[in-house]
């Protein structure tokens, strides 16, 4: 190899068209997912105080954000329900229910943009009396296997009002298999499942709390079903067995605290992986662009750029919208 002289890096950094020709990770719309809450109601926008700029918005509305990310370039749009107190249950029963928020702004959506993919979330903890992500017994540990068995349903539910890609989130122990299988005989074989293969029990979660009305709700904590944040070997047996069982891609999540959990399931698995940049890290942006402490533009792609960079092939993010606009000027 060459030594300076000869050699100067910043030859190539000199120009901005010589940084775009040498830039080694690319960023565009395509590599983003928008995450919406869907609120009841007609003409309903809700903002979310714990979540500057993102809003609660009844079906009507989440229409009108399908075309704006169709017009952007977003390939895909996830779906959360703010499920009013009255049909929320020990059980989450309501989470079976055809015509519930999810479904109802599913089937909307695919019948005004057919062309914008539609991602549900599947876990009972926005339909729980509780908060928690499923049925728990006389002591308070959420059962497994009776969970895992509604969540099947709960998929079947949301893949009959025509989601595209089903992304369980709940961290239950086999339920990819069970669901996969269940897509498969009712011949759904073209739905996606994008599992939450790799979350853990994280402090970056309360702002998506308030968004979907569980906030206060939450009886004891997630730990006994999501992962410790001091574990990394975990996480890959987790993508190892999501994978074995049928899942097309697989997700870690939070985002940026996990950064390095990203880089090991994409080299050691070689397969799509997405990262979720969720509340807690929207917000912490948010607030430092409030104190003057960041330029959001600047922030948000570079935040973008480094999913892109550690082997992500998408990232669910609030900005998104912001984010497509930027790079689609």
């Amino acid at each position: 190899m060459s030594h300076y002289p000869a050699l100067r890096l910043r030859r190539t950094r000199a120009s901005a068209w010589s940084r775009r020709l040498h830039a080694e990770t690319v960023l565009t719309p395509a590599d983003l997912i928008w995450p919406l809450f869907v609120s009841e109601g007609e003409g309903v926008e809700e903002p979310i105080a714990s979540l500057p700029g993102v809003s609660r918005w009844s079906v009507d509305n989440i229409v009108a954000r399908g075309k704006e990310a169709r017009d952007a370039g977003i390939p895909c749009i996830a779906l959360f329900p703010n499920t009013p107190a009255g049909l929320r249950s020990e059980d989450g029963r309501e989470a079976l229910n055809p015509d519930n928020l999810m479904c109802r702004a599913t089937r909307a959506l695919k019948d005004a943009v057919p062309e914008v993919g539609v991602l549900t979330d599947v876990a009972l903890d926005p339909y729980t009396a509780h908060g928690h992500d499923g049925l728990l017994d006389e002591a308070g540990y959420v059962l497994n296997d009776k969970t895992a068995d509604m969540l099947v349903q709960q998929a079947l539910n949301q893949a009959a009002a025509g989601a595209d890609v089903i992304a369980p989130s709940d961290m239950m122990d086999g339920r990819i298999g069970l669901i996969r299988d269940a897509l498969e005989a009712e011949n759904r074989i073209n739905v996606q499942i994008m599992s939450y293969a790799a979350k853990y029990a994280s402090g970056f979660y309360g702002p998506f709390r308030d968004a979907v009305g569980s906030r206060g709700l939450l009886k004891g904590d997630k730990k006994t079903y999501q992962m410790d944040s001091a574990n990394a070997e975990e996480a890959i047996r987790e993508v190892a067995l999501d994978l074995a069982e049928g899942a097309d891609s697989v997700m870690v999540k939070p985002g940026l605290p996990y950064l390095d959990i990203i880089v090991r399931v994409k080299s050691e698995f070689g397969v799509p992986v997405f990262a979720y940049q969720v509340s807690g890290e929207y917000a912490m942006i948010e607030a430092a662009v409030a104190a003057g402490a960041a330029e959001r533009d600047a922030v948000v792609l570079e935040t973008l750029m480094a999913f892109k960079r550690a082997g992500c092939s998408g990232v669910l993010t609030y900005h998104a919208l912001h984010a497509a606009r930027l790079l689609g000027a």
